[in-house]
């Protein structure tokens, strides 16, 4: 444990040096200053279905746009089985850039938000959607992971005005509760444009327009809350989901070794994979499928994602057939889940 806690220092004081010499001065982008009140209108509220939050929350933002499906076409692709736990940002881009060719916009997600990155992006009629931590009293589920279109907010009463898809249309948050929840998910932000807007919204992002600065940004955000606050789980967590971007995993899994030793919700792993990715490029093969059997938990509980992930290491560990029938049985569960499909096309290709 002392050896942990000496890395996990050196992690918090020591990693940003490495960015130092990587990266060149951010050029300042003039933003202007939002106003102090702002409400979007022009949206159709969608109610979620059972298991239903991304697709009902993306159909009711593409509304804003003249969409009129309802959420059944967003779900038949994100999530063809409704049993499926989670729908990633990736997955969510995927669908807007792919899948409504009728409608002229794009999307894009990135970490490390903040309270005056959405007022900025709302004020100026930019769609937005976040990922955040949920515990709905009614739901008495226990923690999940949720999203919510932000279309407004009052500086006034402190609040952030959300078309809800469990709990209703034109709901306010507090900004503390956005901004202690929206950490469990790295300050993720998903935004659909139209793609005329496109040079816009990236004068507004500024340096976070390019993924990989962002993936910076986000991680530094991570390592001065940890700084503030060593047993901040989150904090851990979020360095080590951006260090793994980063391609930093060995860094990486040390943070995540932090973050489950301070203690992650157990759904975790449900909505977040980067730990998968980091302990399995770091050789800990085992250790994933460890994860994946916890992560079932004794139950029909079936996350794709993490069963990928098992097939990765399967591979690695020279089970080959077991690999492939992981990886089909996660395309057997979402056809769409494009890195299992990828993975048997190479499997089946034959050495040159």
């Amino acid at each position: 444990m002392k050896q942990i806690a000496l890395i996990a220092l050196f992690l918090i004081l020591g990693v940003s040096g490495v960015f130092a010499q990587e990266t060149t001065p951010p050029v300042p982008v003039p933003t202007p200053t939002p106003p102090f009140y702002y409400l979007q209108t022009g949206f159709t509220y969608h109610a979620q279905w059972w298991n239903n939050c991304g697709p009902a929350t993306v159909t009711t933002a593409l509304s804003y746009f003249g969409y009129t499906n309802d959420q059944a076409r967003a779900a038949n692709w994100l999530k063809p089985n409704s049993e499926d736990k989670n729908v990633s940002p990736w997955q969510l881009e995927q669908f807007v850039d792919t899948q409504v060719p009728e409608l002229p916009v794009f999307s894009l997600y990135r970490y490390g938000g903040s309270l005056e990155r959405l007022k900025s992006l709302i004020s100026n009629n930019f769609v937005v959607m976040i990922e955040a931590g949920y515990d709905p009293e009614r739901a008495n589920q226990g923690w999940m992971g949720h999203y919510l279109l932000v279309v407004g907010y009052d500086d006034a009463s402190q609040q952030v005005i959300t078309h809800d898809s469990y709990d209703g249309e034109g709901l306010a948050y507090s900004y503390a509760h956005i901004q202690e929840h929206w950490q469990h998910f790295n300050y993720v932000y998903f935004v659909i444009y139209e793609s005329a807007r496109e040079p816009e919204l990236f004068a507004l992002l500024g340096e976070d327009a390019d993924p990989r600065e962002n993936y910076i940004n986000a991680f530094e955000l991570a390592r001065a809350e940890a700084t503030a606050n060593s047993a901040d789980a989150y904090a851990w967590f979020n360095m080590g989901s951006m260090l793994t971007k980063l391609e930093m995993y060995e860094n990486a899994a040390t943070a995540f070794d932090q973050a489950f030793a301070l203690g992650m919700p157990w759904r975790t792993t449900w909505y977040q994979f980067a730990p998968f990715e980091a302990y399995y490029h770091v050789g800990k093969y085992d250790y994933v499928l460890t994860m994946v059997d916890t992560l079932r938990n004794g139950s029909n509980d079936f996350v794709e994602e993490a069963f990928y992930y098992a097939g990765l290491a399967r591979l690695a560990l020279g089970e080959r057939d077991r690999a492939i029938n992981n990886f089909n049985a996660v395309l057997a569960f979402n056809p769409n889940f494009t890195p299992a499909q990828e993975q048997l096309n190479q499997l089946n290709t034959p050495a040159p």
